[in-house]
């Protein structure tokens, strides 16, 4: 198991604080996927590293020695790649990449700020702008790569890495409906709707989804800024069918209620870290896509 796994971050944070919840919410994934880690690895062990107390975890006697054997593998690591990018060179180095503004807060800005502390040398190039703009960009070598939605629909660009996150119902979170499992269109007949509006990717395929049950909501509210829509949604103007991308921090800091969709066809929303396929990336490239596409990887539930 190497020091910079995914497993032993994960281990690391839930022995510091002693929930799977607080430790979600520090790394910006879900409970379950560090859950599914742990499991895994106490099978592997064949010795559990936890204790399943009603307030929280607390490590065993064996959970205690591996968080040990992390913490001074972390540091011996760190030193070693010190040296490693000594022996390469790698001193210096510019980055450019871009994103939606879905990505300008939560686990993807918390990586690439954790990118400039381990590596002050470099330097970071970072643009923010839709999806098509960032393609082209991809495509003409102004970017070393791109976080995008639904790569399928530009042409040209090889994925790297990717997560698929599903459609839903965003509503406040003291709504009657907060509380559901999951909800089908009709059942939103009562609430006032908020449309996304073009030029949004999600624009299209949710107007396919009312039009496809025939269901043209009274009173709506048409919007094209996913800001404002995430404003008046918190301030009970209504529900609107999003991406949990687009609400992600929102909903784990409790300000907004995600509900997903039941029994549509709503294919969910890929977001993917995309580079041109001829490009010669520099060494500094490399190590940060590598990052960014573990942190990618990581946001699917």
């Amino acid at each position: 198991m190497s020091p910079f796994s995914r497993f032993a971050l994960y281990f690391a944070e839930v022995a510091r604080c002693g929930s799977l919840r607080r430790a979600a919410e520090k790394l910006h994934i879900s409970a379950s996927a560090i859950n599914r880690q742990i499991l895994q690895a106490e099978e592997a062990f064949g010795i559990p590293l936890f204790e399943r107390l009603p307030e929280g975890l607390r490590m065993t006697t064996a959970g205690e020695l591996l968080y040990s054997d992390i913490l001074r593998w972390q540091r011996e690591f760190r030193l070693s790649r010190q040296k490693f990018d000594e022996l390469q060179g790698l001193k210096r180095g510019t980055v450019s990449a871009g994103m939606v503004q879905a990505l300008s807060e939560g686990a993807v800005a918390g990586a690439f700020s954790a990118i400039v502390d381990d590596y002050p040398w470099l330097e970071l190039e970072l643009s923010v702008a839709d999806s098509r703009s960032l393609s082209q960009r991809i495509r003409g070598a102004e970017l070393d790569f791109g976080l995008i939605l639904d790569p399928e629909g530009q042409a040209g660009l090889d994925v790297i890495a990717f997560a698929e996150l599903e459609m839903g119902v965003i509503m406040p979170v003291d709504c009657p409906l907060a509380g559901a499992e999951n909800l089908a269109l009709g059942e939103l007949s009562g609430e006032r709707h908020i449309l996304p509006g073009a030029p949004l990717i999600v624009h299209e395929r949710v107007a396919m989804l009312y039009r496809h049950h025939d269901f043209a909501p009274g009173n709506a509210i048409t919007c094209n800024d996913i800001r404002m829509i995430k404003s008046l949604i918190r301030q009970g103007s209504g529900v609107c069918i999003l991406s949990l991308l687009d609400v992600l921090e929102e909903v784990k800091a409790g300000q907004l209620a995600f509900v997903p969709l039941r029994g549509q066809r709503l294919r969910p929303l890929t977001l993917a870290l995309c580079i041109a396929p001829a490009r010669q990336l520099s060494r500094p490239a490399r190590v940060v896509i590598q990052r960014m596409s573990e942190v990618i990887e990581g946001l699917a539930p």
